[in-house]
């Protein structure tokens, strides 16, 4: 009788994480809470608070992992237990955020699809990942190349010329453990994910682990008495070192639900709506912006939205019974269907198909992508935009970076200003009952996370969305007027003969003055040549 591979590599958490040692570099696949390993990343924490063991890691992870407070990449931000960090994205991490704005860690913060991806390559033993993803950035080592504190010296990615053209070089490293998660191990150790609600990078990890000569431990929420359909497989039995089975309240679908949810891994039922899986977007600034956007969504549109403010577009596209005629998509795989939102963003409601991570990169990096709305905390005025780090507080760019310089067209939603800021809809017009604290639009960015000057190198069409104004990013070009775009604000002169490029206003919104609740607010001028009203249907 022969010996089933699976059950020798099936052991509690405490041996499986016995692989791991001092000055390991250490793989984590998941995106907020879908596919994250929790149970393993959970009991790495309690043997370094019992053992002060294993000490100075490096942990390198592409989408974000994390809650907001205590769960995925959080168990791991304790001082001693971490030397390194190269993350996608921090701001569900905040605990290991702190850590990095306190210098107490050497912290990086690359694109999320150059790092999915930059696993593949060290899987094939390519020097690394070779991509256009990040120039002009503050990811570019012609600006900080990623680092996010004084601590982190070392050159991680490099400027390259390849065929007369310029790129970046984001370096290989190897990696001696990899902490991934599927549903179940069939009894070859085979892993399934048909109850995941993301693929991700769980297979590109497995590669570059193993082939770095390092340990795969996979976390499981059952084993299969049966062989698994061999097109069902997603990692092989022959990648996984040690197999966990972790208990429900560790293994849930997402962090954003603790129950089952079918919808998120199986297709629309025939005769049934999509609409019915939507919950309504209540007035307020949030719809208006996300009316206005859905607008610039063209007919047959490949889209992604962003999480946050950009996510309601899909609320007010079910509402108009626009949804079949565009696809969404998630950075994280799924394709069509809904994205969720919340701390179950990554996911997608009754989707058509569910691919990997670095698979829906490379598309999106190939500008398949017709289409994009995302979030933005400052803009500029030249138009740039950042996402990633405001002061103390760190978010790091994900998606964002890949996303913006890729997509076709792109629409950042955001308010107009922030910390307080209460609207209200009257007969159709906008009355701001309670104007923000801080205006969002500034002189100049703090982190670069969206050049403009790329963008309009590239021909994309850029377009941001406010409750109150729209603005259009417009290329070198002179322009006639009262005002020098380019100079001081309020300066005076009958015509401009300087080249400008920055932001023109092109809407406000009924009920708005201008003057007083626009441009006096904005620390610039923007070109006004033909303002109009934004469309009525939004305030409807």
């Amino acid at each position: 009788m022969s010996v089933c591979r699976r059950d020798a590599k099936v052991c509690t958490v405490a041996k499986a994480l016995a692989a791991v040692e001092d000055f390991q570099t250490i793989a984590t696949g998941g995106f907020v809470g879908a596919g994250v390993p929790e149970a393993l990343t959970h009991a790495l924490e309690q043997r370094f608070l019992a053992q002060k063991r294993p000490r100075d890691l490096t942990i390198i992870y592409a989408a974000g992992q994390g809650d907001g407070k205590d769960r995925g990449i959080n168990h791991l931000a304790h001082e001693g237990l971490v030397r390194r960090v190269i993350g996608g994205h921090w701001g569900l991490a905040p605990r290991m955020g702190k850590l990095a704005m306190e210098e107490k860690i050497e912290a990086y913060n690359f694109p999320q699809g150059v790092i999915c991806q930059l696993f593949r390559d060290i899987a094939a033993g390519r020097p690394g990942c070779i991509t256009h993803v990040g120039l002009d950035t503050f990811i570019d080592p012609a600006h900080k190349g990623g680092r996010l504190n004084e601590r982190s010296t070392e050159s991680l990615v490099e400027r390259i010329e390849i065929g007369g053209r310029t790129w970046l070089w984001y370096k290989s490293i190897p990696i001696h453990v990899g902490l991934i998660r599927a549903t179940a191990a069939d009894p070859k150790g085979n892993l399934v994910m048909h109850e995941e609600g993301i693929f991700g990078e769980m297979l590109p990890i497995a590669q570059a682990v193993h082939n770095s000569g390092g340990t795969v431990i996979a976390q499981v929420a059952r084993l299969m008495d049966e062989p698994a359909l061999p097109q069902n497989v997603r990692v092989p039995g022959i990648l996984v070192d040690r197999i966990v089975v972790a208990g429900p309240h560790e293994h849930p679908q997402t962090f954003g639900a603790a129950e089952f949810n079918p919808t998120l891994v199986s297709p629309l039922p025939p005769g049934a709506s999509i609409n019915d899986a939507i919950e309504p977007l209540p007035p307020g600034a949030r719809r208006i912006i996300a009316a206005r956007a859905c607008d610039e969504v063209g007919e047959g549109a490949i889209a992604n939205l962003g999480i946050g403010m950009p996510e309601g577009i899909a609320v007010v596209a079910a509402e108009r019974g626009l949804l079949q005629r565009f696809t969404l998509t998630v950075e994280s795989g799924p394709i069509g269907g809904v994205p969720a939102g919340g701390l179950s963003f990554g996911v997608s409601v009754h989707p058509d198909a569910i691919i990997d991570q670095p698979a829906q990169f490379d598309f999106y990096d190939g500008r398949g992508l017709d289409f994009a709305a995302l979030g933005a905390a400052e803009i500029d005025r030249e138009g740039n935009v950042n996402v990633s780090q405001f002061g103390p507080r760190l978010a790091g760019v994900g998606g964002f970076v890949n996303i913006t310089q890729n997509a076709r067209k792109l629409v950042f939603c955001g308010t107009f200003t922030t910390g307080g800021l209460e609207v209200a809809v009257e007969d159709g017009k906008l009355r701001i009952v309670s104007e923000g604290r801080l205006v969002k639009f500034v002189d100049r960015v703090e982190q670069l996370s969206f050049s403009a000057d790329r963008s309009r190198r590239s021909g994309q069409d850029v377009l941001y969305v406010t409750e109150r104004a729209v603005f259009r990013l417009i290329s070198h070009e002179k322009v006639s007027g009262t005002f020098c775009p380019q100079g001081p604000k309020g300066a005076s002169h009958k015509k401009c003969l300087t080249p400008f490029h920055g932001l023109e206003l092109i809407e406000v919104a009924p009920g708005i003055d201008v003057r007083t609740q626009v441009l006096d607010l904005l620390p610039f001028e923007p070109i006004q040549r033909n303002v109009r009203e934004m469309p009525g249907h939004v305030f409807d």
